[in-house]
């Protein structure tokens, strides 16, 4: 291992970035045995574990605003990034600073070598997602998070995260189709995986889908003993979207009516913040919350990438599956738009690209569309991409997206509309590229 001395934050992240290219999928048993190494950190605060398909990150996001709102020190773990890898650890709202992602990559660095030399067991080594989320646990351990909020990764039942034993709550979101060739074929098969997380006698707050998935969830729930606490629209007891919000108010367990305005113009969102009020309210037993603060929280939240107006009339969303596609394509709905609305999509080749494209067809929402590869080892080239919509409707090829989005925004009049859609990659590109 190099001296500590030698890595600068960007030699840091480097090394972060290169992992996937030198290591092999860890055991659950191996990711354990490290983590209980480390001293299991992070243990000693309150810890809220969500999983699910879509949706994961934004009912994290809302969990996190309130607890900041009631005064907490909340440490949120999510992913993927979108531009800056630190997006992925926040305390308090506040990204990681570039110093103490260093310092705290050389600790778990310096772990693997000596419980290589302790155990001899000198092939393992932390796989990308590994390695941040033990940094992530480290680093709230040191700076005393009261709770700490965690996304998993692709799954639930083998992911890095699942090696925690005593969250206060788990959450289980929308369950769609994605990563099939990882997780299952079906909803059924999937919604097994993210059942993983449950945990002897933990509540377990899931959002109610069809009755195949909603039978996992409670089969898993009731042989762990734990409680299950469903959500479906039919709680949201009132809902309207406006002025570039979604206000919606629903029955509490403890505090009648919760009315809130989320900053945003993704309809999708009133699912998540539901999941959160629900998760908050098992929190609330033991954890003093009032309704003002939540509702304040949830309406001072925001999260990047989803529905984000970056300029007037111009959104970027991470709708990135078939599900993801199908909710977009209900919030460009309610846009009122006035004029014409103009779509930018790319995908990456592992995602199901002709059923979201089928769908985007057959809303006829898009007055044009422009398409071009994401600057990713997976995405489609640009031949594939044609292919997928020759045939459907008139689909502008560009070399890349940054190409395609000053097309599309130098074209745009006053009332129309912009938008991209297909992937996160997509998002993070050009939210990337905006920032230069």
């Amino acid at each position: 291992m190099r001296d500590k001395k030698n890595f600068t934050y960007e030699e840091a992240v480097e090394y972060v970035l290169q992992i996937p290219k030198f290591t092999k999928k860890n055991t659950p048993e191996d990711t354990r045995r490290f983590y209980e190494y480390l001293g299991r950190p992070g243990e000693s605060s309150g810890l809220i574990h969500v999983a699910g398909t879509n949706g994961k990150g934004s009912v994290c996001s809302y969990i996190n605003a309130v607890l900041e709102e009631a005064g907490y020190s909340p440490g949120l773990f999510v992913s993927p990034h979108l531009v800056d890898v630190r997006e992925r650890f926040r305390l308090k709202g506040q990204m990681i600073s570039k110093e103490d992602f260093t310092e705290i990559f050389m600790k778990v660095l310096e772990n693997v070598e000596n419980f290589c030399k302790k155990s001899g067991d000198c092939v393992y080594h932390p796989t990308f997602f590994e390695m941040l989320f033990f940094m992530g646990m480290l680093w709230f351990q040191e700076k005393g998070a009261d709770y700490i909020i965690l996304e998993t990764g692709m799954g639930g039942r083998l992911d890095a995260t699942n090696v925690i034993d005593h969250p206060l709550v788990t959450v289980i979101t929308h369950i769609g189709l994605d990563h099939t060739e990882y997780l299952g074929d079906t909803r059924e098969k999937i919604a097994g995986e993210k059942a993983g997380i449950i945990k002897k006698g933990v509540p377990v707050v899931f959002w109610e889908q069809e009755e195949e998935v909603n039978r996992v969830i409670v089969e898993k729930a009731r042989e762990m003993s734990s409680e299950v606490i469903p959500v479906s629209e039919k709680q949201v007891v009132l809902f309207k979207f406006k002025n570039k919000t979604v206000d919606f108010s629903m029955s509490s367990e403890y505090y009648e009516y919760i009315r809130a305005s989320l900053p945003t113009a993704a309809v999708y969102q009133k699912e998540n913040a539901a999941l959160a009020i629900r998760a908050l309210e098992v929190l609330g037993r033991t954890v003093p919350l009032t309704r003002q603060q939540v509702e304040t929280g949830l309406s001072g939240a925001k999260w990047e990438g989803r529905m984000e107006e970056v300029l007037p009339g111009v959104y970027i969303d991470g709708a990135h599956n078939e599900d993801g596609i199908h909710a977009f394509l209900d919030s460009v709905r309610e846009d009122g738009c006035r004029g014409k609305r103009h779509l930018l999509f790319s995908v990456v080749s592992d995602k199901r690209a002709e059923n979201m494209i089928t769908r985007i067809v057959e809303s006829g929402l898009f007055a044009d569309v422009a398409i071009a590869p994401i600057d990713s080892a997976r995405s489609l080239t640009q031949e594939q991409l044609l292919s997928l919509w020759k045939g459907r409707n008139h689909a502008r090829l560009y070399h890349n997206p940054e190409e395609a989005w000053d097309a599309l925004i130098r074209e745009k009049d006053e009332t129309d509309m912009v938008y991209a859609a297909g992937s996160l990659y997509l998002a993070g590109q050009l939210k990337a590229y905006m920032k230069k």
